[in-house]
Order: structure tokens, then C-alpha cells, then sequence
């Protein structure tokens, strides 16, 4: 059974980051994804909106097929898709090289959890970055 990193590796792992894959990201304002990403965004984070239906720029920023379509280094790919849709967004961030594997609250997934930790990728899951981030860093 996966077991999160502690609270201080996560709090290290949000402030050596700078780029985040958004999985599932909504152009709809409205959606959980978009005003996660949005707050990313002001937080200083560069963010990469992954989602195939995408047809245009979300948050000022291009959308992409996957994760490993993005053309810079991936540090964290933060994933607003369910339960049973992760195994293959685990497998495209290990092909992308990506340092995290994040699933978002109420997003878990064991077999990706494992086949992500198997391949090197630190992961978090069930848990809301957003949420992490105000109360381990909190600038």
C-alpha cells in the first residue's frame, strides 16, 4: 500500500519545483483544475495544461496531448483525472522524465503508484497541492 512522503519532503519537493503538468486541466474557470492551476500560476510555478481536448491556450498557456509532448523539464505532474483513468498519465510522466507523479484529493490509484515509485518518481496521492502548498510553504 503507497505511503506519501512526510510533510517535509513534500514541503521540499513544492519549493524545489518549478514546472507542473496539469492532467486534466478545464478551460472552465468553474473547474477544480483550473482554479488549482491559476493559483499555481501566481505562485510563481510554470504550468502546461494536458488534456487532448484542449483547443486553444488556457491560462495564457498552450495545451499538449500528454506529458511527454512538453518540450522542458517536467517536475511535477499534478493529476485531475479518476481513479481508473491514472495508469496511463503514470506512464507518460515516467516517459516524460518527470520527478512527481501528484494525484490530486480523491484521485488514487495503487498500480500507478507503484509503477511510478518503481520507475524513480516520487508520489503523492490523495492530496490537493494546492492545499500542501499553503500550509507547508506558505509565502
Amino acid at each position: 500500500m503507497h505511503k506519501n512522503p512526510n510533510s517535509t519532503e513534500i514541503k521540499r519537493l513544492l519549493e524545489e519545483s518549478r514546472n507542473v503538468a496539469v492532467v486534466g486541466l478545464s478551460e472552465s474557470p468553474y473547474r477544480t483544475s483550473h482554479a488549482i492551476a491559476s493559483t499555481l500560476q501566481r505562485l510563481g510555478y510554470k504550468i502546461f495544461p494536458v488534456n487532448p481536448n484542449l483547443i486553444g491556450p488556457v491560462l495564457g498557456e498552450e495545451p499538449y496531448g500528454s506529458v511527454s509532448e512538453i518540450p522542458e523539464r517536467v517536475d511535477i505532474v499534478d493529476v485531475f483525472r479518476r481513479s481508473e483513468k491514472v495508469m496511463p498519465v503514470a506512464e507518460d510522466a515516467v516517459a516524460a522524465g518527470a520527478k512527481v507523479l501528484w494525484m490530486q484529493s480523491g484521485v488514487i490509484n495503487e498500480e500507478a503508484a507503484e509503477y511510478a515509485e518503481a520507475h524513480g518518481l516520487t508520489v503523492i496521492m490523495d492530496r490537493c497541492i494546492k492545499v500542501d502548498y499553503a500550509s507547508l510553504v506558505g509565502r
